[in-house]
């Protein structure tokens, strides 16, 4: 097999060394993805005993999800999650995580997701009237600053891509 684009497999991080090397104090997305050229966006996230992640829907991409330190629970209904455990999140489910007592560390893999582009709406496409009172409200307070996902909830705590906490 002929190699054509000049990748080569790189070892990126190493989950035990990341989690041992952040402060007790640090949470979030502890690590990303970020490499040119990659098709999948993955991270690193680590949440605080009892925080958790609101419920949302990613409506686009199946994500899978590994935990690698901790417990928790997955919302509403669904499994307990423990160290090792992996879970497939399939698109358009919902869903939402409450660390346990020792919080939750959980790798997150998907597809990327595509940029943003400018375009015209696909035909049949109905457009709602501009609203009474001028321009819609801005959305800044919901762009996580980690990733810069715009989050579906209106009062944000954790991002639900790359669980980065919200100012």
């Amino acid at each position: 097999m002929t190699e054509t684009t000049g990748a080569r497999p790189q070892l990126l991080a190493v989950v035990r060394e990341r989690l041992a090397s952040a402060g007790d104090e640090e949470r979030g997305a502890l690590w990303r993805l970020a490499e040119d050229g990659r098709e999948l966006d993955a991270n690193l996230v680590r949440l605080a005993p009892g925080a958790g992640v609101g419920e949302h829907r990613e409506s686009v991409l199946d994500v899978l999800l590994v935990v690698v330190a901790g417990s928790g629970r997955v919302e509403p209904d669904g499994p307990a999650l423990e160290e090792s455990a992996v879970l497939w999140l399939p698109r358009g489910s919902r869903r939402a995580f409450t660390a346990g007592p020792h919080g939750l560390a959980y790798l997150t893999v998907h597809r990327r997701r595509p940029g943003l582009s400018i375009g015209s709406a696909p035909p049949g496409t109905v457009h709602a009237a501009e609203p009474p009172g001028g321009e819609a409200p801005c959305f800044m307070d919901r762009v996580c600053p980690g990733c810069g996902r715009v989050s579906d909830d209106p009062a944000p705590v954790y991002c639900s891509r790359c669980g980065e906490r919200f100012a």
